[in-house]
């Protein structure tokens, strides 16, 4: 299994900044490995001081759970005491919001990209038009907790929640 290069990382980088300043604000981004293992990671000047860990973790939350960040939500608000505690687990929090999008190629997980510094809506919205530019796969597969939730939002009996 590949990850994005430094190259890569970088040119990523660069345009999700040149999207940042578009909007007059400053932001942190970050690109890591399939492993959710830091490849960059950019501060912008002016970036507040938290924007780098926040990116980090989306960009881990977006490459170890292979799905984008704001998928994630539906599991997070259907099972928010399971969500909670595998959020925990690894070597950076698992989050459920917008702006941590996964790098896929050919059906491969890579990576993933954060990005911290604007609202949610802004954040996903650079992330997904740098994902995409770069050439990365778009179509992700609805996690199972956001099924279940649906199905509750319906009043119908969800199955049994998925867990793995």
């Amino acid at each position: 299994m590949s990850s994005p290069s430094l190259d890569e990382a970088m040119a990523m980088i660069e345009n999700a900044q040149a999207r940042a300043l578009a909007l007059g604000k400053a932001f942190s981004v970050a690109v890591v490995d399939y492993g959710g293992y830091t490849v960059a990671v950019q501060r912008m000047d002016g970036a507040r001081p938290m924007t780098p860990s926040i990116a980090l973790a989306k960009a881990y939350s977006a490459a170890v759970m292979q799905r984008p960040t704001i998928m994630l939500k539906g599991w997070s608000n259907s099972d928010p005491v399971f969500f909670g505690q595998v959020g925990r687990m690894g070597h950076q929090p698992i989050v459920a919001t917008g702006g941590g999008y996964t790098l896929k190629r050919d059906g491969a997980i890579l990576g993933g990209l954060g990005i911290s510094g604007g609202s949610p809506e802004e954040d996903e919205e650079i992330a997904r038009a740098v994902v995409a530019e770069a050439g990365f796969d778009m179509d992700f597969p609805a996690w199972a907790g956001a099924k279940n939730a649906a199905a509750a939002a319906d009043g119908q009996k969800p199955e049994e929640a998925h867990r793995g």
